[in-house]
């Protein structure tokens, strides 16, 4: 077998919860000034889930919806990776749920697992599928990676900083999305800032501080070392002007603005002398880690990188801004976004990506568009599929989450949440018995409103083997003998 060519992404797909808070009702409801969140964190909305979802239902959707728009044939698929934090199981990959997918097709033979390390899961994963790609044990097939989580904390501060959704990639060689093999700069300690040690608690433990300065360390290691493969590859000095966009791990956008600053000033560190850097004069004896916290030299950053953060990185932000922090999937909601914000200007541009997970583990590394990628974004229909969504008040939200706290590890009960909102052809959770196995249902798939909102209002629905819709014990193999039952 050839050595693969131009390996990178073919398609990328994401789900998200249909319901959202806005983060101005938010502060109002927390009582907290106007623009806290919406100008302090830089985030508009946040997604959320009840209990009838689960990380295994968000990843269902995400690859069921990859494959089914994208035509993926599921024998093509050799390697099926996840990165996830959100943990159901201490034992049961989220990868071993989305075999349903691929065994009911006679496909069995698809190495891979879960990846977990806080938000870096998901990079890990799409690491692993292009390294065995590139390793004597591919074999000629695609693989899949699916990044995502449900970021809940507790009623306080941090909260505002959740969210949810899921991305799917399908990987292989001659991509439109071509990473740059050999160029990555990695850096990762063990660092006690963000950490989940409580088994029957969704919540995390958070440093705030420590967190910050972990994640400024973490791109000055990566951006430094990214920078050395690069000179030593391309055999010319690397600085953000080698970069056509970046995108970030974004647990808010206002970090994600202090980062790119954050790259610049690396590149001052590197050319103290270049007069483009005036400004930064006075911090030329500083050390790097004396800077985290600098308000000033923050404010000189960002005067600095006005412009460029508009035009390479404000292109990478909807998705953040709409769902909050996907922990895993971040990053990748980021290049979703870019390429529905930009896809006709990518063309053999150049993306440099940072991808943070705390405790910590962080990687840089880039990738190019070396084809048209319109059809991704005709297929994704993300604008409209957000505009599509349900905007709930905060006490809802507050109701839902407290619910998931009661839930949360919960054994023989059926969820209460209600699936009427929810995106037509969904994976739901339907019901978890004694022993803590979990089964799934999914609503109505169809773009009739009244069929759909019939079954997703009374007759939760699944589809079996045989792609017959299942409900209340009757099998209807047509939607047209569905349609004529509801006339009678």
């Amino acid at each position: 077998m050839s050595k693969p060519q131009n390996i990178g992404i073919h398609a990328i797909e994401v789900y998200f919860p249909s319901t959202y808070v806005a983060q101005e009702d938010l502060e109002k409801f927390d009582g907290v000034s106007a623009g806290k969140y919406t100008l302090g964190l830089g985030q508009t909305n946040m997604a959320f889930c009840g209990d009838r979802e689960d990380i295994y239902s968000l990843s269902l959707n995400a690859v069921n919806n990859l494959m089914e728009k994208f035509n993926v044939d599921p024998q093509s698929i050799g390697r099926l990776e996840v990165g996830t934090e959100t943990v159901i199981d201490k034992s049961k990959s989220v990868k071993t749920v989305l075999m349903d997918l691929f065994a009911k097709h006679g496909n069995t033979s698809i190495d891979g697992i879960d990846t977990i390390n806080a938000c870096y899961g998901g990079t890990s994963a799409l690491h692993n599928a292009l390294q065995w790609m590139e390793s004597s044990y591919w074999d000629g097939r695609n693989a899949i990676v699916v990044a995502g989580d449900i970021a809940v904390y507790e009623k306080g501060p941090a909260r505002p900083t959740g969210g949810a959704g899921v991305i799917a990639m399908l990987i292989g060689p001659d991509a439109p999305i071509v990473f740059e093999s050999g160029l990555r700069g990695v850096h990762m300690e063990n660092v006690y800032d963000f950490y989940k040690p409580d088994m029957d608690s969704e919540y995390p433990r958070v440093d705030g501080k420590l967190s910050i300065s972990c994640y400024f360390r973490a791109i000055d290691n990566c951006y430094n070392r990214y920078a050395k493969t690069f000179e030593k590859k391309y055999g010319q000095k690397f600085t953000l002007d080698q970069v056509d966009y970046a995108l970030f791990h974004s647990p808010y956008n206002k970090l994600v603005q202090k980062s790119f600053g954050r790259m610049l000033y690396n590149d001052f560190l590197n050319n103290k002398n270049d007069a483009k850097f005036q400004t930064l004069e006075q911090y030329k004896q500083f050390q790097p880690e004396e800077t985290y916290f600098n308000t000033d030299l923050e404010k000189a950053l960002t005067a600095l990188t006005k412009t460029d953060y508009q035009s390479k990185v404000a292109p990478t932000t909807n998705l953040a801004k709409q769902l909050g922090n996907t922990y895993c999937g971040s990053t990748y909601a980021g290049l979703l976004s870019l390429v529905d914000e930009k896809s006709n200007d990518l063309l053999g541009k150049r993306v440099l990506t940072f991808s943070y997970g705390s405790g910590l583990a962080a990687s840089a590394f880039s990738f190019k568009v070396e084809k048209p990628i319109n059809h991704i974004v005709e297929k994704v229909d993300l604008k409209n599929r957000l505009a599509n969504r349900v905007r709930v008040s905060p006490q809802e939200f507050t109701d839902k989450l407290s619910l998931r706290e009661t839930r949360h590890n919960l054994k023989d009960y059926v969820p209460s949440d209600q699936v009427q909102n929810m995106f037509p052809g969904s994976f739901y959770l339907s019901h978890v018995d004694e022993a803590g196995k979990r089964k799934y249902d999914r609503t109505f798939a169809t773009s009739s409103p009244s069929p759909s909102s019939f079954f997703q209002r009374r007759s939760p629905m699944m589809i079996n083997k045989n792609n017959q819709m299942m409900v209340k014990g009757l099998t209807f193999r047509t939607a047209k003998t569905v349609l004529s039952l509801l006339k009678k």
